[in-house]
């Protein structure tokens, strides 16, 4: 990875926001204005060459994003405009039409809104019962108490495989081992997942995924939902219109396509999807098992760093994943991110769309580094220096 690659970086900035969303290569710029400036056309719909080089070069990422996770089919790759639109599509779709009055859906109060919010819809319309899986004392999940929270009314175990705040790895193949045999599906957010680890998604046993290309090299308004065939296949389209359909008369009759098209009606963002190919190839090149070491290596070198300073505190400092929760003592954590913010370097505050943890934690809002492959620790060492100051909150203001 040359840092040459990323055009943002030539700004002298300091970005460690890498779990909202990720800087893009020149790669993927470049495989994005080749398609505006070369083969504008429209995807399955036109007979000309043009078209058939954008069905060819769309179709090709699917293939793409079915090696990267190991899924058994290309059909079971639905490209949608992010994870948010992922998990709404499941739970929509599918689970609204499984579900019934009293069935329980187990998640934790460390998910994602996005993951969280749609299983309180289907609760209110349906009766549904979502109820939480309890956290051990380092706000992470154990094997232990899933299988407490599990009864015989649990239908779904809904959870990010890794926390875009607390940063820990869920046992996913444990949880889908112990499950399954209940008769229990397992929808997985692999959001800060994805980008940064081997995702074998038949090794895991998981019946949905979902995550989005702009936290993993590629543009925003692109997501990815995977599910096992035969149930994507029961999947009711949430949304129709054109190219989801092979028939429909004026006696308001209609036929659908098959998976995957059934699911993408409309013009799908082309360019988008060509971008995030680009962006796979890319991560491809340099490999998703060096991708992990190095962000770990960062994490572990961050968390050394930051001990040293009195003036901070850590709230994850055992997790796996390169994301660091944290906030300087008697400062409020925007405040914190402004003073940052006055020397280039990018952090996130607030509550990180994840406003249930406050709960567990006992903070309102944190900051939150998150790191990706082309950080540094010369990075981290600029902010730790930057971090040693008394007076942060004078100077943020």
């Amino acid at each position: 990875m040359n840092k040459d690659d990323f055009p943002m970086l030539n700004n002298e900035v300091y970005y460690f926001d890498n779990s909202a969303t990720t800087l893009k290569p020149k790669a993927v710029i470049k495989a994005i204005v080749d398609y505006y400036e070369n083969y504008s056309g429209n995807a399955h719909r036109g007979d000309y060459d043009i078209s058939l080089r954008v069905d060819n070069a769309y179709e090709s990422v699917r293939e793409k994003v079915r090696s990267l996770i190991n899924a058994n089919k290309t059909s079971e790759i639905i490209f949608t405009s992010g994870a948010t639109a992922s998990l709404n599509m499941i739970v929509s779709g599918f689970f609204k039409h499984q579900l019934k009055e009293g069935d329980e859906v187990l998640i934790t109060n460390a998910e994602h809104a996005s993951l969280a919010l749609p299983w309180f819809v289907l609760e209110k319309e349906k009766g549904i019962v979502v109820k939480y899986i309890e956290l051990d004392k380092n706000l992470e999940l154990t094997m232990d108490n899933v299988m407490s929270a599990v009864t015989n009314k649990t239908k779904v175990i809904a959870l990010a495989h890794v926390t875009n705040v607390m940063g820990d790895v869920r046992p996913i193949k444990e949880i889908t081992k112990y499950v399954h045999d209940r008769g229990i599906h397992v929808v997985v957010d692999g959001s800060q997942s994805v980008p940064h680890m081997k995702i074998d998604v038949k090794d895991l046993d998981i019946d949905f995924l979902a995550f989005s290309a702009h936290k993993m090299l590629g543009p925003t308004g692109v997501g990815v939902l995977y599910g096992k065939h035969e149930l994507l296949d029961k999947l009711v389209p949430t949304v129709v219109g054109g190219g989801m359909n092979t028939v429909i008369t004026s006696l308001n009759e209609y036929e659908t396509k098959e998976l995957p098209w059934r699911l993408e009606a409309g013009t799908p963002n082309i360019a988008g999807v060509i971008g995030f190919g680009a962006a796979i190839d890319y991560i491809n090149e340099i490999g998703i098992e060096n991708i992990e070491r190095h962000g770990r290596e960062l994490k572990r070198y961050a968390i050394e760093k930051l001990s040293t300073l009195n003036n901070i505190d850590i709230y994850n400092p055992s997790t796996e994943a390169p994301i660091i929760a944290f906030n300087v003592k008697n400062v409020f954590s925007q405040d914190t991110a402004i003073y940052l913010n006055k020397h280039k370097i990018c952090v996130r505050a607030g509550n990180h769309c994840a406003k249930l943890l406050k709960e567990s934690l006992g903070i309102n809002n944190t900051c939150r580094i998150s790191f990706y492959l082309y950080n540094s620790k010369d990075e981290i060492d600029y902010l730790v220096k930057v971090l040693d100051n008394e007076n942060i909150l004078e100077e943020s203001l």
